[in-house]
């Protein structure tokens, strides 16, 4: 995930990358847990908020959240900002924010003047003097220091355009290095866009305020004949009669070359000078198509690079179907998705969503799609971090696993545990709902412990991995008995939890397919959790542990 929180100074890793919801604080449970004495155990909170972007609130914290230094109390967070907590200071980032902004206002002064194609086709005119010399007919050493030079530069810049990954970075690269080759006032980049296209993508000037207009008869000459225009003098030039926009600037000098990969247009580059006649010779149109041609192969292999990754993405994205957990033991073969199953002891926790048939008809088809996603997003989040697997989603109900397809330790109380924490994920969740005027979120939960058969269940074509047995339909009634911000247990659970979590015994409840009536509690809480949350709250209102 390209959210995360980066160590600048206290104890602890490095780096902690940021789910949907993130608690901070010095306590264990916490997604983030900072060794700080003087941190409370649980001191902040960082959501993702439905519409994108990161926000910080704190909890109650004795000692305050302090971003950039100042305390906060909520604050969304930009890339770059400093969280201290305590001693230990923190800073924020995340690839995915608006890195090119400043770039994106700067492209803005590009625009394209009109003007009719070239009369004639632009070819380059190379003679003796232009051209490289070979060794043996060189006599002027300072032209030669001057050509070393720029060759130097060139192949610096082969070197450099080989290991950037990032686009914007690489386009700025392959500019600001022809700068240094050849001397112009302007030099903008473009890229072939969706739809065929060129698209200003870079631009670097040497004033600031500089504005540029590209001609449009020099891009249609490079895009439609693939030809590098150079010309001495463009306003004087008999070829751009009707490049209006070029004598209005006051052009001099001008170079656009096409850079091409295996003869597909990628893109082109463009370099004028205002002040100089003859600022360009032939020997800087070749330098010039050299670097074109590196860079239109450096583009082309950062663009095969994310194609690779995108795929990757997408099976990912399939990936996430299945619980970390249970894609590790398949990789390593530890588990073999077979149709025999198994019989174990799992916790099984059902989440599901109140009122939402009455939510979907008040809401536009679209914007549910969108709700449940971001729901569901940060429910698998807490789930995954307790070390739950995620059986399946069943409308707006999800089902997770604790001690399948791999037994782990304290199950039930891991459970109970993720089960309170969703709880508190999607008050965040719905608080930043309705701060944007939409509608808040209630689940009920409920958690079952019991002998189930667990295994791969489904056709000869489609596996899924699940658990079936009385147990699993137990949670599942629980989970209707659950009220809105509840999380029910059945007695088995209790047994296993009663010594670790804040309890309140209910009325036994009848529930289908079961003659004797069912003792359920409602977890509200750990007992060690700091003052003012939902635990001390539940102790204040007859809420206790029961052993």
């Amino acid at each position: 995930m390209s959210a995360r929180l980066i160590l600048v100074s206290g104890e602890g890793p490095s780096e902690y990358p940021l789910a949907a919801f993130n608690t901070i604080g010095r306590h264990p449970d916490n997604t983030v847990q900072v060794l700080d004495r003087i941190v409370s155990k649980e001191h902040c909170r960082i959501t993702r908020a439905p519409s994108g972007g990161y926000v910080l609130r704190d909890v109650g914290s004795l000692n305050g959240s302090f971003v950039n230094g100042e305390r906060v109390s909520e604050r969304p967070l930009a890339p770059g900002d400093q969280i201290t907590l305590g001693n230990t200071i923190l800073r924020f980032e995340d690839d995915d924010a608006g890195q090119q902004q400043q770039q994106q206002a700067r492209l803005r002064n590009v625009t394209m003047a009109g003007g009719g194609l070239l009369q004639s086709q632009v070819r380059s005119r190379l003679d003796a003097s232009a051209r490289f010399l070979p060794a043996t007919e060189i006599v002027d050493i300072e032209a030669l220091k001057s050509d070393y030079e720029k060759l130097r530069i060139a192949h610096e810049l082969s070197q450099k355009l080989s290991i950037e990954s990032d686009l914007d970075q690489l386009l700025q690269q392959i500019v600001d290095e022809t700068f240094a080759i050849i001397r112009a006032d302007r030099a903008v980049i473009l890229l072939v866009d969706d739809e065929g296209e060129l698209e200003p993508r870079y631009l670097r000037t040497k004033r600031e305020d500089d504005s540029i207009k590209l001609s449009s008869s020099i891009l249609e000459e490079v895009k439609n004949n693939k030809k590098a225009v150079l010309s001495s003098d463009a306003t004087v030039d008999e070829r751009f009669k009707a490049a209006k926009s070029i004598i209005m600037q006051g052009i001099r000098s001008t170079m656009c070359v096409p850079l091409l990969y295996a003869d597909q247009l990628v893109g082109a580059m463009h370099m004028d000078s205002m002040l100089t006649t003859g600022a360009f010779t032939e020997k800087d149109l070749q330098l010039f198509q050299g670097i074109a041609t590196q860079a239109a192969i450096a583009i082309e292999n950062h663009r095969l690079a994310k194609k690779i990754e995108r795929e990757a993405a997408t099976r990912a994205e399939f990936q996430r179907l299945l619980s970390p957990n249970l894609v590790e033991q398949i990789v390593n073969g530890a588990l073999q998705l077979d149709k025999a199953g198994t019989k174990r002891v799992v916790t099984m926790l059902f989440a599901d969503i109140r009122g939402f048939t009455s939510m979907s008809e008040r809401t536009a088809p679209e914007e549910m799609v969108k709700t449940l996603n971001s729901y569901f997003e940060m429910m698998v989040d807490v789930l995954f971090a307790h070390g739950g697997t995620l059986d399946k989603y069943v409308g707006d109900e999800l089902i997770g696993l604790f001690g399948a397809p791999v037994s782990i330790p304290e199950a039930p109380l891991r459970a109970v545990r993720c089960g309170l924490e969703m709880q508190r994920a999607l008050e965040e969740f719905n608080r930043i709902r309705v701060a944007n005027g939409q509608e808040a979120i209630h689940i009920g939960i409920g958690i079952n412990t019991g002998p189930v058969i667990a295994g791969a269940i489904g056709s000869s074509r489609t596996l899924q991995y699940t658990v079936i047995g009385d147990p699993v339909n137990i949670s599942s009634r629980l989970c209707s008995v659950a009220k809105a911000g509840e999380v029910i247990i059945s007695e088995h659970t209790m047994r296993a939890v009663q010594a670790d979590v804040v309890l309140e015994p209910r009325e036994a409840v009848r529930v289908k397919g079961k003659s004797q009536a069912l003792e359920i509690y409602c977890a509200t809480g750990l007992p060690d959790e700091p003052t003012g949350t939902r635990a001390t709250q539940a102790v204040n209102t007859g809420a206790h542990r029961i052993g």
